[in-house]
């Protein structure tokens, strides 16, 4: 099994945790105008792909 032969530095652990950061969600508009995640049903109006999948 692989060990590290040295411990890592601090200030290379603080950069590599730099990367870590978050991304706000992508949003995309639904065709009757309300704002939905990509690839998901439309919550307000229940509808994917312009078809009614879901009574709300």
């Amino acid at each position: 099994m692989a060990v590290p032969k040295r411990r890592t530095s601090r200030s290379n652990t603080r950069s590599r945790r730099a990367q870590w950061k978050t991304q706000a969600p992508a949003l995309t508009k639904c065709p009757r105008g309300h704002v939905t995640r990509p690839h998901t049903v439309c919550p307000t109006c229940g509808r994917y792909n312009d078809r009614q999948v879901l009574d709300v």
